[in-house]
């Protein structure tokens, strides 16, 4: 009868690590309007009518709202969505993410 040996790549611990997440930022501007904002964070960032209004009037009031935390990917893609719909309505609204 032998004796069993632990097969080393099993002997090394892997280390798992939580993705990075970030913040999506609504900037403000004093030319898009308010309703447009609203419908920004109830359509791309599925808030209720009155977390959509704190959001935006957080971005009037403080110059800056954050929308949500999000993964990498998603964060990205909820900036593109947003610059690609104020693009399309002609509204400069500004959209960033930062590390959260």
């Amino acid at each position: 009868m032998g004796m069993y040996k632990e097969d080393s790549q099993f002997d090394v611990e892997t280390e798992l690590k939580e993705p990075s997440l970030y913040k999506v930022v609504l900037l403000n501007d004093d030319y898009t309007p308010m309703d447009f904002v609203v419908m920004i964070l109830m359509t791309i960032f599925n808030k209720d009518q009155q977390a959509a209004e704190k959001i935006m009037m957080n971005v009037h009031q403080q110059g800056r709202g954050i929308c949500g935390v999000y993964t990498f990917e998603v964060a990205e893609t909820k900036v593109k969505l947003v610059e690609i719909t104020a693009h399309n309505e002609k509204h400069p609204l500004r959209c960033i993410m930062e590390e959260a």
